[in-house]
């Protein structure tokens, strides 16, 4: 496992600090978990972009939300 340092404002360290000690969770874990979370959503957004943008250069049809809905028949 890799080791780095990170700076967080005064409120923020108090909020982790706060929340470890009232869980019995340490500080580290709450980093690790909000990296990994962060981390997950970031590779799934540059996934769906790179999909999307591959679709587009292959000539895909997109719809907008109100063509889909009409697909669907989910118009009000």
């Amino acid at each position: 496992m890799k080791q780095t340092a990170v700076r967080l404002p005064d409120a923020t360290y108090d909020r982790l600090r706060a929340l470890a000690d009232s869980s019995g969770r340490t500080p580290t874990f709450y980093i690790l978990e909000a990296v990994e979370r962060y981390l997950e959503d970031i590779e799934d957004l540059h996934a769906a972009e790179k999909a999307a943008a591959e679709h587009r250069n292959a000539g895909g049809r997109t719809f907008s939300l109100d063509e889909l809905d009409s697909y669907l028949g989910l118009e009000d």
